[in-house]
């Protein structure tokens, strides 16, 4: 039996725009660019192609590569799908289905909204996969496939299967040696969907058995794309050590607490850690607390930024905008405070009240979802009523933030001139998100239409316009008119 695995086109903004990913692979190595199609390959599909029995055929079609079309010849098709993916799954389940082709659904969206995803779907698998695949085949084989299949256990991280990456384009992603190491996150956020997937248990596995996965790869540059890669501190300090003969450079995703553990740092960069990608959110208490992040204390993250600069690893914060609470001011403190704390990379979002999620629920028992397009659910568009700012403003702000963080004036100022080669390579990873900026929005800038439908600003900043570009500094002296207004 052939079986095709499908992972759509991502339209995520949060991962389109910054295209300057595509340098990490080449930190510890050279200067050469090369245009890649995606950021990290579908790990999750490469899982089950390998605990596919291996008599059967398998393929994978990434999305994010290119056009993907239900015309490949196939016994069962296999979709995965992330909320903003949603629409794009259905649309090809739909078309291998009017084909004969029974489809199977799984992933975060299809195990947050299993009913509807059944209407596309002969099968849907919800949560994690690993336990479910070979019951699944076997049942299909025996024409006796269920609608529904579910495993109420955390998959045993010791057990699970190496991606077959061989079905990957190694060519095709800017960081292909991308590794999983733990599952689920202790910290329970109301707009995050990982707990409601993978659960609170933090499950991990065995430090060997990631070192036997890490030598079987080729180059140096791992980046880990745990959640949380140090959710458990001893644990992640063992992991850490056992990474010391293999001298790679790394990155992952870690909590701020990160900062608080000078022996977890000191490790972390000993084994070749460059970089952390963590998530600041806010600068507001109130905000942090609603959310249920209590690991972030905003009065301390100068403090914690200083510590983990001086135990040389770089950092990469994520913002949002578009908490209740945030007005005006939130956007001008941002960008101040992160220049001043001399970040190297940072990307902004907007609050997404994702299916599943805590914030989901609030907004709906609130009323307040005003847009149930899942292909704009993709963290850079307003899809809810907020208290205090319109969506335009929201959305004009979190893309000003990326033009003035990113800006040269800004590049320099949070860097400094480059003396070394190391700083020349996060000079041009820097530039290099103008370019995907522009990339991602084509040829629309910032424009003024001086009226606004809902009176927050008499001179309310939109997006409407591809004629009529806008200087940087142009609409830095405007933010501060319209700030003035308001």
């Amino acid at each position: 039996m052939r079986i095709q695995f499908v992972n759509p086109h991502n339209t995520s903004n949060m991962y389109a725009a910054p295209k300057f990913f595509r340098f990490a692979s080449t930190i510890s190595t050279s200067l050469n660019f090369k245009a890649k199609g995606a950021l990290f390959p579908p790990l999750n599909l490469a899982t089950l192609a390998a605990l596919t029995p291996p008599e059967h055929e398998v393929a994978i079609d990434d999305g994010c590569l290119g056009p993907v079309e239900a015309t490949r010849s196939a016994e069962m098709v296999a979709i995965t799908a992330m909320t903003a993916q949603a629409p794009a799954a259905y649309e090809l389940a739909d078309q291998y289905r009017a084909r004969g082709i029974p489809v199977v659904l799984g992933g975060i969206h299809p195990s947050m909204c299993p009913d509807e995803a059944g209407e596309h779907a002969d099968a849907v698998v919800l949560g994690e996969a690993d336990r479910l695949w070979p019951d699944l085949i076997q049942d299909f084989l025996n024409g006796k496939m269920k609608s529904r299949y579910y495993d109420p256990e955390p998959v045993d991280l010791a057990k699970i299967a190496l991606p077959r990456r061989d079905l990957l384009d190694s060519n095709g992603y800017v960081i292909f040696n991308s590794v999983q190491t733990t599952r689920g996150c202790p910290f329970n956020c109301n707009f995050c969907s990982v707990t409601t997937m993978s659960g609170v248990k933090y499950r991990f596995r065995p430090a060997e058995q990631v070192v036997e996965e890490l030598r079987t790869l080729d180059g140096r540059f791992i980046y880990f794309v745990d959640d949380n890669i140090i959710g458990n501190p001893q644990r992640a300090k063992a992991l850490f050590k056992a990474f010391l003969p293999l001298k790679l450079g790394w990155a992952s995703q870690v909590t701020i607490n990160f900062a608080r553990d000078p022996d977890l740092m000191r490790l972390a960069r000993a084994s070749g850690c460059y970089g952390v990608f963590i998530g600041f959110e806010t600068f507001s208490n109130k905000s942090i607390r609603d959310a249920g992040k209590g690991v972030n204390r905003p009065d301390e993250y100068l403090r914690d930024i200083r510590r983990i600069h001086e135990a040389g690893i770089k950092v990469w914060g994520s913002f949002i905008f578009g908490f209740d609470n945030d007005a005006l001011d939130v956007f001008r403190e941002t960008l101040d405070f992160i220049e001043q704390s001399r970040m190297e990379f940072a990307q902004f979002s907007l609050l997404t009240p994702l299916p599943g999620t805590a914030l989901y629920k609030q907004f709906e028992d609130e009323q307040r979802i005003v847009l149930r397009d899942w292909s704009k659910y993709d963290l850079g568009a307003i899809v809810f009523n907020h208290p205090l700012l319109s969506a335009e403003r929201l959305h004009f702000e979190k893309n000003y933030a990326w033009r003035r963080f990113y800006s040269i004036r800004s590049i320099r100022r949070r860097l400094g001139m480059p003396k070394t080669r190391g700083d020349l390579i996060l000079w041009i990873a820097n530039l290099a998100v103008t370019g995907a900026l522009k990339y991602r929005w084509g040829k629309e800038y910032w424009t003024w239409n001086g009226k606004d439908s809902d009176s927050v600003a008499p001179t309310e900043p939109r997006l409407i316009s591809r004629t009529q570009p806008l200087k940087v500094k142009e609409a830095e002296r405007l933010v501060k008119v319209a700030s003035a207004q308001n």
